[in-house]
C-alpha cells in the first residue's frame, strides 16, 4: 500500500505541475499566437494524466474509497493546483485511516 500511495503522490504532483504549464502554453497560444507550447505540452500532460488515473484507481482499490472520493481524486488533475490539494487530503486521511 505505500508503494501505491507513493506512486499516486508523485504523480499528482507532476500532473499539477504540467497542468500549471498547459495552462501557460494555452495563455501563449490564444493571446500571443504561439502555439509551439501546447503542441508539446498538451499531449505530455494528456498521457501523463492518464498514468494518474491508473494510479488513483489502483489508490482508491487498495484502500477502498468510495465511488464519490474516487471521482473526485480522478478529475483532481484536470483543475489547476486542485490535484495538489487532492494529495495532501488523500495523505490525511490515509494516515488517520479514514476512507475517502
Amino acid at each position: 500500500m505505500k508503494g501505491a500511495l507513493t506512486r499516486f503522490r508523485v504523480m499528482a504532483y507532476v500532473v499539477g505541475v504540467f497542468l500549471l504549464l498547459l495552462v501557460v502554453a494555452m495563455v501563449l497560444k490564444y493571446a500571443a499566437d504561439m502555439d509551439g507550447a501546447m503542441k508539446v505540452v498538451g499531449p505530455i500532460h494528456g498521457f501523463l494524466y492518464a498514468i494518474y488515473l491508473v494510479f488513483s484507481v489502483d489508490l482508491a482499490l487498495k484502500l477502498r474509497w468510495s465511488i464519490k472520493g474516487t471521482a473526485l481524486v480522478l478529475l483532481a488533475g484536470t483543475i489547476p493546483f486542485l490535484s495538489f490539494w487532492a494529495e495532501r487530503k488523500v495523505v490525511e486521511k490515509t494516515a488517520q485511516g479514514v476512507p475517502l
